[in-house]
């Protein structure tokens, strides 16, 4: 006879998550580290009352924002290598939609979350209730319906059983390389209050395991033969390289064969910066050495990246006719694309059966020459300023100034805006996983809450966040949450007065000056934000940074605080690495009233002939 144990539907659920474990380094721990929680009436009731019950075996964590709460998650999972992840629970409505922004930057990047919003009456008694959007030819829809399209995995739980089934697959589906993503379990708030007797054997201790795939013998020799005929082969690394464990395997499948490795924003600091066959970032933020390769290139292996067009240089970085691709991802979806060679497997257990098949195959490659002439040209950007009377430093010095404090144990952090391009090209890496930086969504005001959850998932780590003010002024919520909690990290904002990168994209593009810098926006009175008053009023350490030097100071003294610091510096908005980089198709109006619009228009036609078409 099945033993059965009475309990809510909410109480099973969080019982049931508080079970799930994973082996990291030996030991067991729990696969969900915590629930980030904002309460309201849609859960606070049903849910609010089972968490307490687990708080702990599930810590729950109170949030600001349920976006923000969501990106500390999901920035967890990713400095985790997607091997732990987290839970974040809202109220329906506002609270709800206000996290589905959070769900599609972890669709975009591939990393697991576990999403459950509150959800309408499921006996519909209420109908409508507070929140509840109503679709007048549709009973079934909810706000919630919202996150279908950026979930990997979605479920309605409109009794209590359902859960039964419903929970495995969402640890299936976040546990999955191939499919790894965002679950979203829309919680009917009725439901999540009723009881059921559960078999008891549901809530046994469960280790899971995330598979490596071994590639197919027909992809595998597929992939030898075209590398044993290239005479300039290439190595992407992409995300999937850390979160396979990979990094050493890539090292040493790299020397032994003799060919350059380039990274993709989510792949950097698979490799420390100074390796030998590290020839740096490539794509639009690339290097001009990753980039001269990639243009000389026969055959590319594209390790565990999604091939997005800021790695591709909008598909214009591969000059070769006769260029291969070769895509090594757990994916088939990736694998797949742009008629590439498809070698679906783990990154890692990709690397060893490649190089066991192509045992002293080694290529006659030396890019010294192309990597040092790359660092002539931008580490000038990098130093300190000779004088720095009267001059506003560039986003250039800056990462210079971080760089320059960097110690071993520090992860570098960023999201959108201007500083992703400049730390892709220019930050150097140098230890394996001190780069964090989310570009697959370029999703602003991911920069505070991700440091937080960074620092959470790494608590060893000294972690320095670079923001822009407009990023920092659209999310900011949870630096307070980071006070509360005791978590210590470094934010440094860099204030160009409003959004300078896509100012400058405006610019390039012919545009006006327009709507994207503070003084070109309408106003009746210039903006004076005090970042210093507004970080402190938080709780958090707070300074203004003069200069490049005395940046510098201050990121000394954020090492030694208790607690979270954020440091700001004045910078000039109009200055950007021109060395290295490449083509990026942003379509320019074929008509305007402007010459530089029509000018751009005309190098715009120039560029898009380079595009490469599918073969």
């Amino acid at each position: 006879m099945t033993m059965t144990v009475r309990l809510t539907a909410a109480q099973a659920l969080v019982r049931y998550c508080a079970n799930q474990y994973i082996e990291i380094d030996g030991s067991e721990v729990p696969y969900l580290a915590g629930c980030w929680a904002i309460f309201g009436h849609g859960n606070v009731a049903g849910l609010g009352e089972a968490l307490y019950q687990v708080r702990d075996a599930l810590p729950t964590y109170r949030g600001h924002n349920e976006q923000a709460m969501a990106h500390a998650a999901i920035a967890f999972a990713k400095a985790s290598n997607r091997r732990r992840a987290m839970m974040a629970t809202t109220s329906i409505g506002p609270g709800a939609t206000n996290m589905v922004t959070a769900a599609a930057l972890a669709h975009a990047n591939r990393l697991p979350v576990l999403l459950v919003p509150g959800d309408i009456f499921a006996n519909r008694g209420p109908d409508p209730v507070l929140q509840q959007i109503e679709d007048f030819e549709d009973g079934t829809v909810s706000a919630n319906d919202c996150f279908r399209a950026v979930s990997r995995y979605f479920d309605r739980i409109t009794r209590p059983e359902q859960l039964i089934l419903a929970l495995p697959r969402a640890f299936q589906v976040m546990t999955d390389p191939a499919r790894c993503g965002p679950v979203t379990l829309a919680f009917c708030q009725d439901v999540q209050a009723e009881a059921y007797d559960f078999p008891e054997d549901f809530f046994q201790r469960r280790l899971l395991n995330i598979r490596r795939a071994p590639p197919a013998a027909e992809e595998l020799a597929a992939a030898v033969a075209a590398l044993k005929t290239a005479k300039n082969p290439m190595i992407i690394a992409g995300g999937g390289v850390h979160y396979s464990g990979a990094c050493e395997t890539l090292r040493q499948f790299a020397e032994t064969h003799s060919i350059p490795v380039t990274e993709t924003q989510a792949g950097k600091s698979a490799l420390p910066w100074d390796h030998l066959m590290n020839m740096g970032p490539v794509g639009v933020t690339g290097a001009s050495s990753a980039n001269s390769v990639a243009g000389d290139a026969d055959v590319v292996l594209a390790i565990g990246t999604r091939m997005q067009d800021f790695t591709t240089g909008s598909w214009s970085l591969f000059k070769q006719s006769n260029v291969r691709f070769i895509a090594l991802n757990a994916g088939a979806y990736d694998a797949g694309k742009r008629n590439s060679m498809p070698l679906v497997a783990d990154a890692k257990t990709g690397l060893e059966a490649l190089t066991a098949a192509l045992g002293s195959t080694r290529y006659d490659n030396d890019n010294t020459a192309l990597k040092d002439g790359w660092f002539n040209a931008v580490d000038a950007l990098t130093a300190p300023p000779v004088d720095e009377t009267n001059i506003l430093p560039t986003d250039m010095q800056v990462v210079g100034a971080v760089q320059r404090a960097a110690r071993e144990n520090t992860v570098i952090f960023g999201a959108a805006g201007t500083m992703p391009g400049e730390m892709h090209k220019l930050f150097k890496a140098s230890t394996v996983g001190s780069y964090h930086m989310e570009y697959g969504f370029s999703c602003m005001g991911y920069e505070v809450a991700g440091a937080l959850g960074a620092k959470l998932a790494r608590p060893d780590s000294d972690v320095i966040a670079m923001v822009g003010d407009g990023s920092y002024l659209m999310m900011n919520s949870e630096l307070a949450t980071a006070v509360m909690m005791g978590i210590k990290f470094t934010i440094v904002i860099t204030d160009n007065r409003g959004f300078g990168c896509i100012n400058r994209l405006q610019m390039g593009t012919g545009g006006a000056n327009f709507n994207n810098l503070l003084d070109d926006a309408v106003h009746q009175n210039a903006s004076d934000i005090d970042f210093v008053a507004h970080a402190t009023s938080m709780g958090a350490a707070a300074e203004k940074a003069g200069s490049i030097a005395e940046l510098e100071a201050a990121l000394e003294r954020a090492r030694g605080a208790e607690r979270a610091t954020v440091i700001v510096i004045d910078t000039d908005p109009l200055p950007s690495t021109e060395a290295g980089g490449s083509w990026w198709d942003v379509a320019v109006p074929e008509v305007s009233p402007r010459k530089e619009v029509n000018a751009a228009r005309e190098d715009y036609i120039l560029g898009k002939a380079k595009e490469r078409t599918i073969q």
